[in-house]
């Protein structure tokens, strides 16, 4: 699929040092769970979503202590770090003069005109972008009452009413985000923005739930949008390990099968009467090895067919993949059978065949 010939056109905004929008390639966030004070817990923590794959990360900073460990996280990390500020600008202030690459406010909750019109000009001043964040629980109460509940038009009303804010103190490096826990209502609200405005989007349904839940909520949210063109960073929300929230990003991802932006794509059947190996436990084994290896982010489509009926017809644009029998598996490529191999020789042997199309 070639996302950019059916993406939404948008600005292109600068977070550190990546690119958000236009035809940057979709990122990848998280948001650390630390503590934001332990200076020690929260780079550790970061460093770890750097390593399995995460682009951008945002800390929450509820206090002007909090800010200043900025400082020290900049010299550990290499990816950009977001302000996620709540209520006081004062906050937002420091955190742009202590060099956040990016800030995430709601206009609405920080105060009257002039604080908001302060906090755009210390971070147009320093090239810094503002990300409008509106979800289910922060609407204005006009906008509420006029629609009894968080509705999808009330959330975009919304999120166009505080774009509006900020252009009208000449603040146009503005990244919208507008985020419900009903994928249904998160995708209607996106889709009504994008249509109103050229702003990048960064996509996700917020308190999503646990990591089975959650991902399921945020595939069908996510992905539905992302299939439109629309969407240019996304966060899976989980209930847990803030790792998890960037296997799970990759993967919807890694699904819908963009051009440059996919890594390792496993294809496998459900099993049925004619599987005559072990397939739960293969396909299992086969991405704890992928993982373990390094190849998560490998551009490849491998195929683990349970029988030889339907396997290597079916799977046939897979660039490598095994169709299994009893004790045995045949190995294909681009559905050609290229040898038999014993059951207990697929993972390894995968994993080479993996490596040496590397090279």
């Amino acid at each position: 699929m070639k996302y950019n010939e059916i993406r939404r056109n948008t600005r292109k905004v600068k977070v550190g040092n990546l690119f958000l929008g236009g035809e940057s390639k979709i990122l990848i966030q998280s948001m650390t769970n630390t503590d934001p004070h332990d200076e020690k817990g929260t780079i550790e923590q970061i460093l770890a979503l750097e390593k399995a794959g995460c682009d951008i990360v945002r800390i929450t900073v509820p206090d002007l202590e909090a800010a200043e460990i900025i400082t020290k996280i900049k010299d550990k990390t290499n990816i950009p770090i977001v302000a996620d500020i709540h209520f006081d600008y004062k906050i937002a202030l420091r955190c742009a003069e202590l060099g956040f690459d990016k800030i995430r406010i709601n206009p609405g909750n920080i105060g009257d005109e002039e604080k908001i019109k302060l906090v755009c000009d210390a971070c147009s001043a320093r090239n810094i972008p503002i990300r409008i964040g509106v979800n289910s629980g922060s609407l204005e109460k006009t906008i509420l009452k006029k629609y009894g509940s968080p509705t999808a038009e009330a959330l975009a009303e919304s999120a166009i009413y505080n774009a509006k804010l900020l252009e009208k103190f000449g603040f146009y490096d503005i990244v919208i985000s507008i985020k419900s826990s009903d994928p249904l209502i998160m995708i209607e609200a996106n889709r009504i923005v994008a249509s109103r405005c050229d702003y990048p989007l960064h996509l996700g349904v917020t308190e999503a739930g646990s990591k089975e839940i959650g991902s399921i909520k945020s595939a069908i949210g996510i992905g539905s949008l992302l299939c439109d063109g629309i969407g240019d960073t996304i966060r899976v929300s989980l209930t847990d390990d803030p790792i998890e929230e960037i296997y799970a990003a990759k993967r919807i991802i890694n699904s819908i099968g963009f051009e440059g932006q996919s890594g390792l794509q496993i294809v496998s059947c459900p099993t049925c009467g004619r599987t005559k190996i072990d397939l739960i436990s293969l396909v299992s084994r086969f991405e704890d090895a992928a993982r373990e290896n390094g190849l998560m982010d490998t551009p490849i489509k491998v195929a683990l067919m349970g029988c030889a009926v339907n396997g290597p017809g079916e799977a046939r644009e897979a660039d490598i993949g095994v169709a299994g029998g009893i004790g045995e598996a045949l190995l294909f490529k681009k559905g050609t059978i290229i040898k038999k191999i014993s059951e207990y020789d697929i993972v390894p042997i995968l994993i080479e065949e993996i490596k040496n199309n590397l090279n």
